[in-house]
């Protein structure tokens, strides 16, 4: 109804209840309150939509604490992470989606997409790798963005 301030859903954020932490990071993503201590809580629910919310906002700022929640230790808040790093395209992201290519499936195949904006030997170098994985949903994310490039399918002309 757009009546909640944001002193508000900075209060609310804080609120001991997940389910109400949960609720405030949705309603805060368009305004300017800062999101990045979220990505600490101690529940990776929270941390995982801090992330999202952070990516939603192409928020630069949030850069380097996003490279950190990419080491988290819930492959959640790691997929969401790399996600927003994605989303943001700055330079200081690219050494942590290339090293996502590494990680479990669900975010190697999210690095994969996270690596569209980025060009260079290696970002060839790791969509050549993802188009050989041993993951369908991997290969297919390389496959997409390769051909998005114009790059000729494995075995073509």
């Amino acid at each position: 109804m757009g009546r909640l301030a944001d002193d508000d859903a900075e209060a609310a954020l804080h609120d001991p209840a997940p389910e109400v932490r949960r609720r405030a990071i949705a309603v805060a993503v368009p305004t300017v309150i800062d999101l990045r201590p979220l990505l600490l809580d101690d529940d990776p629910m929270i941390a995982e939509q801090a992330a999202w919310a952070l990516g939603e906002r192409e928020d630069r700022d949030a850069v380097p604490a996003l490279v950190d929640a990419a080491t988290h230790r819930d492959a959640l808040v790691r997929e969401a992470a790399v996600a927003s790093l994605g989303a943001i395209q700055d330079e200081r992201g690219r050494a942590t989606i290339l090293a996502a290519t590494e990680d479990k499936p669900a975010i190697r195949r999210r690095a994969v997409l996270a690596l569209a904006p980025f060009d260079g030997p290696d970002v060839d170098a790791a969509l050549a790798r993802a188009r050989e994985d041993r993951d369908w949903q991997v290969r297919d994310a390389a496959d997409v963005i390769l051909d998005a490039r114009g790059a000729a399918p494995e075995g073509g002309p």
